[in-house]
């Protein structure tokens, strides 16, 4: 990463050119994020919003929720860094974003740092080229409030690094890297579910590296740190009513939210849709035969990764077995690099395994895609082997088939570039339509602010995100398309719209609900006077007006 320079009569470390490629690559990336989010692009929806009011509310000193309301596994951690910036400078999109792009920045230099470890400095450089770019997919889950995914990809990769170091007998202060490990890994248990499997395979490179310590005070520090880091899950779900508790929940989620799907249905949309999708090389609506065919593609080279650091495995036992304990330190350097890599590979093959299990990745693979977002983490490991073939290939004692095979490589590689540049460009001329939906959606609570409007009923998509554009100043209730009672996700706001005297409505005019609302008001007989504000109709109501239920 960077070489000692002569100057001045004394060594000046400096980066080298890998180390100076990425730093470029890294500040693009980075740059191209923010100017994204002081565009409010992506767009904001009530997802985020729920995020947003929950910081407000910690900011305020009203709450300090453990899990996001209305989701009872999904961590707050998002909401807890973004409180003090509501504090400084006020609630809003940008403020709400703001700390996810440091996350990004960490995620950036960690993936440079364990990669350079693992494979080569210019696999590294490649791997922050890579992760610059971004479409609508790959941007909304990494700097948008989305829960847990843009926090626990540095956290794995930290924790990954950490094992490294231990394991090869690197660190200086290795009581408190136990501990660092312990408490990083309770946090993303409490944080985000989905990350599981990382954490599993990181603590088996530990387990590697350094099992004989966690028999003595290192294991005891690790377990404190661990407990520490868990502990707002632990004493919420003790104290939890009965099915409420987040395994529960989360059952309820995966057995009521969607019919079962068949298996070839499943595999479908998780390796043809799914990978791709999450890997940024498709657009938000559709997967290309080119684009789903990186799916398999994945697979194959995650195998291959595999192979390759098992036989990395295998050849360092061997030469355990051969030099003896004179060469042990790099004998041990060997075998825990190896076993890191495997551990990315097994990390990915897990977390796919688990979602192409969800009836989601059949049923609608688009939507839930982002839950392989965190495939980023293992990136690097996807791209080794083309990386290795590509390299090979430039050898001079290389014969025909090696180049061919190399020239293969460097295509495949390069047209990954391609895709993900074409993702990236279509984001970018989505911006004024993404900008003029954001203004839509603040002219909408502008307009309910001056007719004095503080309750209205709304769907899902419109009410959250309503309440944070208006600092709570208007309060919505969820209706679904029958207008039965929705989605609420902080009862306190449907409390103060059932309160109210006269509620406004608010639906999307040609929806469902639009219509249901037109039936119901010839029924009633009630006066209602209507505002047309973009998509968006504003029915006030002359006389009280309630929605049945």
């Amino acid at each position: 990463m960077s070489v000692a320079v002569p100057r001045g009569g004394r060594l000046v470390r400096s980066l080298d050119r890998p180390g100076v490629l990425a730093l470029g690559f890294g500040l693009l990336g980075l740059g191209y994020r923010l100017a994204l989010i002081l565009l409010t692009v992506p767009g904001s929806n009530s997802d985020e919003a729920t995020f947003g009011l929950v910081a407000l509310h910690i900011a305020q000193g009203r709450e300090l929720p453990v899990f996001l309301y209305g989701q009872h596994y999904m961590g707050t951690v998002q909401s807890y860094l973004a409180a003090p910036l509501f504090l400084l400078f006020g609630a809003g999109w940008t403020t709400l974003r703001i700390p996810l792009l440091f996350l990004y920045a960490a995620f950036l230099y960690l993936a440079y740092r364990l990669t350079r470890r693992l494979y080569s400095p210019w696999l590294a450089t490649f791997t922050v080229g890579i992760l610059a770019l971004g479409g609508e997919r790959v941007v909304r889950d990494q700097i948008t409030a989305v829960g847990g995914r843009p926090e626990v990809k540095p956290a794995v990769l930290g924790l990954l690094l950490i094992a490294l170091a231990l394991g090869q007998r690197r660190s200086r202060h290795r009581l408190w890297a136990f501990g660092l490990f312990g408490l990083v890994t309770g946090l993303c248990v409490w944080d985000d579910w989905l990350v599981l499997p990382y954490l599993a395979v990181a603590f088996g490179v530990l387990l590697v590296g350094c099992w004989r310590d966690l028999l003595g005070w290192a294991g005891v520090v690790l377990v404190a740190g661990f407990l520490l880091g868990v502990a707002p899950l632990v004493v919420d779900n003790l104290t939890a009513p009965a099915g409420q508790d987040s395994i529960s929940v989360l059952r309820q989620v995966s057995e009521g939210e969607v019919p079962s799907t068949p298996g070839s249905t499943r595999l479908h949309g998780a390796l043809l849709v799914g990978i791709p999708l999450a890997g940024g090389l498709c657009r938000p609506e559709r997967c290309d035969a080119v684009e789903m065919s990186w799916g398999v593609f994945y697979l194959a080279l995650l195998l291959a990764a595999g192979v390759l650091a098992v036989l990395g495995l295998v050849r360092a036992g061997r030469r355990s077995a051969a030099t003896g304990p004179p060469d042990s330190g790099a004998v041990r350097a060997a075998r825990i690099g190896y076993a890191t890599q495997l551990a990315l590979v097994l990390g990915a093959a897990l977390t796919i395994a688990a979602y192409a299990r969800s009836s989601l990745a059949g049923s609608a693979p688009l939507a839930s895609a982002r839950y392989l977002s965190i495939l980023q983490i293992s990136l690097p490991a996807v791209l080794w082997p083309l990386w290795l073939v590509a390299r090979w290939s430039g050898r001079l004692a290389a014969g025909p088939l090696t180049r061919v095979a190399g020239v293969l490589a460097s295509a495949v590689l390069a047209l990954l570039v391609v895709l993900l540049f074409g993702t990236s460009a279509h984001l970018v001329g989505e911006i004024g339509t993404i900008r003029a939906e954001e203004r839509q959606q603040r002219e909408l609570a502008r307009t309910l602010e001056r007719a004095g409007v503080t309750a209205v009923y709304a769907e899902y998509w419109t009410c959250n995100r309503l309440v944070f554009v208006t600092r709570e100043r208007v309060a919505c209730a969820v209706l679904g398309e029958n207008l039965r009672p929705g989605q609420d996700r902080y009862p306190a706001y449907p409390r103060r719209v059932r309160a109210a005297e006269r509620p406004a409505f608010v639906f999307e005019a040609g929806t469902v609900a639009d219509a249901a609302f037109q039936a119901l008001r010839h029924r009633s007989g009630v006066p209602v006077g209507v505002t047309q504000v973009g998509r968006h109709r504003i029915y006030l109501p002359a006389a009280p007006l309630r929605p049945p239920g």
